[in-house]
């Protein structure tokens, strides 16, 4: 079978075929009468639109809302050829975007000529009077180049301009200057020599209260010292003076053995109870029976017990407690019975 009547199939030729594409390549076969000329071309507009992501070329705002849309913020965006605008064979393209606040479509378009981007539609470009400041003073300096570059007499008058303006600039800076000082008659010297004497008293006023500091703490310490040996000469004194009492052996036998919890539970007992072991109220519970006289001394021996059983009872001395006085009571009773 000749040449011309194989067939081609792509991907499955040699490693030194320049047409292959490696294990993943997608393999077609072209019948040996292809002709890529019969295959029919879509029919698409011209306009036709694709959707890009892009970043805000510039910092603009909007007309409708009044956003502020910085410059960098990413849009997705509607991407179209211009039509019958075209620079140096280049194609134009133009965005569509919206405002992130009210949704307002914004549209602008490439400046290849200039490098740069133009609004359209939608927003206005901050900071425009600036760049077409720079864009003027690039245009003037174009054309003066241009002129320089063929006509040697137009540089040196170019010159001699720049020289004469700058002398101007000069004068008018120096006349400035004169008037100035005529106005305000400042002598520089008289002042920087008054701040350099203003320093000087400031440092002198500072080194007079450090030292008055000084003072005042060395003589607060000298102070406290002489009070502290002061204090320290008179303990002996104080100590000499006072007199050693002495002590002697029956001291020991008036002191209290009782500790001052018992004394006060006792006093407590005392004021409620009365107290149970002194010899005068005792005295008071006991009394003495007297033999029983005759009959016929009966009124005389009952006399002679009543006023015996009454006289009985001793004064106690001190304050009489209530068992004391139920002793008392008792015993009557037994002597009227007798």
């Amino acid at each position: 079978m000749g040449e011309s009547g194989r067939g081609v199939v792509a991907g499955l030729a040699g490693p030194g075929d320049p047409y292959n594409w490696g294990k993943n390549a997608q393999r077609k076969y072209y019948p040996p009468d292809f002709d890529p000329a019969k295959i029919p071309k879509l029919k698409l507009p011209k306009d036709r639109q694709y959707v890009v992501r892009l970043m805000a070329p510039f910092n603009m705002r909007c007309k409708t809302c009044g956003e502020y849309i910085y410059k960098g913020k990413k849009f997705n965006a509607r991407k179209e050829t211009v039509q019958n605008e075209v620079y140096l064979g280049l194609p134009i393209f133009r965005f569509y975007i919206k405002c992130t606040r009210c949704l307002a479509e914004i549209t602008f378009k490439t400046d290849p000529e200039n490098t740069d981007y133009t609004m359209e539609h939608g927003a206005t470009r901050n900071f425009q009077a600036e760049k077409l400041l720079e864009e003027e003073e690039k245009r003037m300096q174009k054309e003066r180049e241009d002129e320089e570059l063929n006509n040697p007499m137009k540089v040196l008058e170019n010159r001699t301009k720049d020289s004469k303006l700058e002398m101007e600039v000069l004068e008018n800076l120096q006349e400035l200057k004169e008037l100035n000082q005529r106005q305000a008659n400042v002598d520089f010297e008289a002042m920087l020599q008054q701040y350099k004497e203003y320093e000087e008293e400031q440092k002198r006023k500072e080194q007079e209260e450090d030292e008055q500091e000084m003072k005042a703490m060395l003589e607060q310490a000298q102070n406290r010292r002489l009070l502290v040996d002061s204090d320290s000469d008179e303990e002996p004194a104080k100590v000499h003076a006072k007199p050693v009492a002495k002590v002697k052996p029956t001291d020991i036998l008036q002191e209290d053995p009782q500790p001052q919890a018992k004394k006060l539970k006792t006093e407590s007992w005392e004021r409620s109870v009365g107290t149970l072991n002194s010899k005068a109220q005792l005295a008071g519970l006991v009394t003495v029976r007297k033999p029983k006289p005759g009959a016929t001394l009966a009124n005389g021996t009952e006399k002679q017990g009543a006023t015996a059983s009454a006289g009985s009872f001793p004064t106690a001395t001190g304050t009489t407690s209530s068992l004391g006085l139920l002793g008392a009571y008792s015993d009557s009773e037994d002597s009227m019975s007798d």
